[in-house]
């Protein structure tokens, strides 16, 4: 199962500056003593307006979860709308910001309409240029991320595709605003948490809007944006149904646009969404295998020594693309660009799952052409590396597997027999005869059988 990205941001509210308006901070003060139900509610007078407000620590989870079966949501609702200025808005958003955390309160909101009321406040401040205003709009639309990260709330604003909030945050997409942009990618990503949510969206054409706003930051952009936007394709690309027909869109051809950059998260996040573009999907994967622009800018990511994870996305993409093309031009294409290397590299991995892919693709290029194999292997000395894998006592049992796959294509091949018993492998694969593994030892027995045969 391809796990899902949540996407957020921190709900940031500035510090009021003047001495006046700390003090108007009073009414959040916590009300000690007495039950929740008199603590919830506290009334107070500012500048003579009388306001009914509520505020609980973020450090009060349980008094905070107490909470549900008040109605909190309501009340704020009703003080946001009353709210005259900037100042008073943003100590609302800061108590929404702090008991939506909560996954009770995020449901309750939803239900009673709150993330519709942020959004009709961002729909009414939209086009102003007071620094005030444009803060409540950052404010707002970044808790509408946040309260998207509950399943059952970010399902009720979604709406089946007809929800006010999703209607506007597609057209925040199309703002002119960076942090409406910014914050309508990454709602998009967490309305794509789901299969059904995907392909309605793919339907709706969400698609395109994403794609075009990525390519306005393409050039001296906001990375931030780029990073949202490619989360959103990853998560929307995780359906088999939706890879076709966003494929067929030429998805992969315009954000190859952001190949150029120079910023490790959107190299890192660009890496996945291609590797998740061409999985289970040959003719994608034989597509970009045979890109010498793409496969020249993945061998310089395989060698990015600052950046560990942008380096592994790049030999994983690598890998993919040999194991859903198995196509000899691409296996070819990637020795040329000197790419063996690193997937032998990769095999040596900490990470399970990097070590199988790598050895799952090295198996397949060396059963489709293993001379243009022999010499990156010896090289890099892949068949000692082998033997100590299979001695390894404490290694995987699937990695050892996916290496005795790999030394069972090289047996059969019949080219590198002599190589293998240069190592001695024999001994190692007898040691494995007698493993707790059943299928290891079967195929260790196999294997031993196919090279004394060789012999």
């Amino acid at each position: 199962m391809v796990k899902r990205e949540l996407s957020h941001i921190s709900v940031y509210v500035p510090t009021l500056k003047t001495r006046s308006l700390q003090n108007q901070w009073s009414f959040l003060l916590w009300v000690s003593g007495g039950s929740i139900s008199e603590r919830v509610r506290s009334l107070v007078f500012w500048e003579g307006l009388k306001v009914e407000l509520l505020y609980l620590s973020s450090s009060r989870n349980c008094a905070r979860e107490a909470l549900v079966d008040q109605d909190v949501a309501n009340t704020l609702i009703l003080q946001l709308k009353r709210a005259p200025d900037a100042e008073r808005r943003h100590v609302i958003l800061e108590i929404l910001g702090s008991l939506g955390e909560s996954d009770a309160l995020k449901l309750q909101f939803a239900e009673s309409g709150v993330p519709e009321a942020l959004s009709l406040m961002i729909r009414d401040l939209q086009g102003h240029s007071d620094p005030h205003d444009l803060c409540s709009i950052k404010i707002a639309s970044n808790l509408i991320v946040s309260l998207l990260l509950g399943d059952e709330s970010m399902q009720k604003c979604f709406g089946e595709g007809s929800g006010v909030v999703y209607q506007d945050i597609l057209s925040w997409l199309q703002s002119s605003n960076t942090q409406l942009q910014l914050s309508g990618a990454l709602a998009i990503a967490n309305f794509a948490r789901n299969d059904s949510n995907c392909v309605k969206m793919l339907d709706l054409g969400v698609v395109p809007h994403i794609l075009t706003l990525m390519e306005q930051h393409v050039d001296e952009g906001d990375v931030s944006v780029q990073h949202a936007g490619l989360s959103a394709l990853r998560n929307l690309a995780i359906p088999a149904t939706n890879k076709v027909r966003m494929l067929e869109d030429g998805v992969t051809e315009r954000i190859k646009s952001l190949l150029r950059t120079d910023m490790p998260p959107v190299q890192f996040k660009l890496l996945g969404t291609l590797r998740m573009m061409v999985d289970g999907q040959e003719g994608a994967a034989l597509k970009l295998g045979r890109d010498a622009v793409l496969l020249a800018r993945i061998m310089e990511w395989c060698e990015a020594k600052d950046h560990a994870g942008v380096r592994g996305e790049a030999s994983r993409l690598l890998a993919a693309l040999i194991r859903h093309s198995r196509s000899p031009e691409v296996v070819r294409a990637v020795v040329r660009a000197d790419g063996i290397r690193h997937l032998i590299s990769m095999a040596t991995s900490e990470h399970v799952i990097m070590q199988n892919e790598a050895l799952v693709a090295l198996a397949i290029a060396s059963a489709i052409d293993i001379e243009s194999m022999r010499d990156p292997f010896s090289e890099a000395e892949l068949l000692p590396m082998l033997k100590n894998m299979l001695d390894d006592p404490v290694g995987a049992v699937e990695v050892k597997f996916s290496a005795l796959g790999l030394i069972c294509t090289l047996a059969n091949s019949g080219e590198m027999t002599e190589e293998l018993n240069s190592v001695n492998i024999k001994e190692s694969l007898n040691k494995l005869t007698d493993n707790s593994s059943s299928k290891l030892a079967t195929q260790a027995s196999s294997i031993l059988a196919l090279l004394s045969n060789s012999s």
